[in-house]
């Protein structure tokens, strides 16, 4: 037996849902949620951690730089959702965010032997990524002392890019590798053994963190309307106008002439109606405004009133 192993909070016998498989559906279910609301509170302890590790982010984004995650199994399919979800909901290119999971691909849907044991690999992932000083690279682990993991995060740091830890247990090997380390303990899982539950969870909600804090930093939002986004169907057309309107306060026609003069682009959009510019000159004030849709309002009135 791994003393280690057994060792970790993740890996203990939760005295709260002993008995379990004698309940019923509902008492189970209650029992569930029960475990699940703690959930929460652990990574409200986090905050300070999750914030840095979201400002480092920011920093790496304006300079060029981008996020990678790094995980096995759950940790690495979370990842991945996190990273794919980032171009349809903020507009970021494909590549500014990506999620990698251990054995590849295939991994994403079955179990890949071995993969998650591989320090190696996670080094040769992180090379054929092509990270560089300039990126963050994130590992998510529930133990905190995946392999494949912990590989990819040492060939981080070997090649100057900051590194994240994300685990569920505390005092990890991640701590001496990361220069944040994100340890959001919520106890014992519901079923032991069964991290793609609680600490999974966890991993969820600090990955909606980051990115979200990120990309508001970075301009994607305005007031708390997702105004980056790529209007790409009809169900996202309808979305892109409705913000418009309710960011504006315009009428359908004042928000569909807008919208048309922005080419699409809600940001500006919302720009021309709100600062009564035309369309270049609403691009233009976003340009100097770093892209914060609030500040360039701003500048407009500045302009007016010099």
């Amino acid at each position: 037996m791994n003393d280690t192993i057994g060792s970790l909070t993740t890996e203990q016998r939760n005295a709260n849902t002993r008995g379990i498989d004698q309940l019923t559906t509902v008492q189970i279910m209650q029992l569930i949620n029960d475990e699940d609301r703690r959930v929460a509170d652990a990574v409200r302890s986090c905050i300070p951690q999750i914030a840095a590790a979201a400002d480092l982010v920011v920093e790496s984004f304006r300079r060029g730089g981008r996020l990678f995650y790094f995980g096995a199994g759950t940790s690495g399919r979370l990842g991945i959702l996190d990273a794919s979800e980032c171009p349809p909901t903020f507009g970021t290119p494909p590549d500014l965010v990506q999620g990698v999971i251990a054995g590849g691909d295939r991994a994403i849907r079955e179990a890949v032997e071995g993969a998650e044991d591989n320090e190696a690999l996670g080094a040769s992932d992180v090379d054929r990524r092509g990270v560089t000083a300039g990126d963050v690279v994130c590992g998510i682990a529930a133990s905190g002392r995946t392999p494949y993991v912990l590989g990819a995060m040492r060939r981080a740091r070997e090649v100057g890019a900051s590194v994240i830890g994300i685990c569920n247990n505390e005092r990890t090997p991640m701590r001496a590798i990361a220069g944040i380390t994100i340890e959001a303990v919520a106890g014992p899982e519901v079923i032991l053994g069964s991290t793609r539950m609680k600490a999974g969870t966890a991993q969820k909600l600090i990955l909606n963190m980051l990115t979200t804090a990120s990309m508001i930093r970075l301009g994607k939002v305005y007031d708390n309307l997702m105004v980056d986004l790529q209007p790409s169907n009809g169900k996202l057309v309808h979305r892109a106008k409705r913000m418009i309107r309710m960011a504006t306060g315009a009428d359908d026609t004042q928000v569909e002439a807008a919208y048309t003069a922005a080419g699409g682009h809600v940001k500006t959009a919302i720009v021309i109606l709100l600062a009564g510019v035309n369309a270049e000159r609403a691009k233009r004030l976003l340009e100097e405004a770093g892209g914060l849709t609030a500040r360039a309002i701003r500048l407009a009135a500045e302009g007016k009133n010099a």
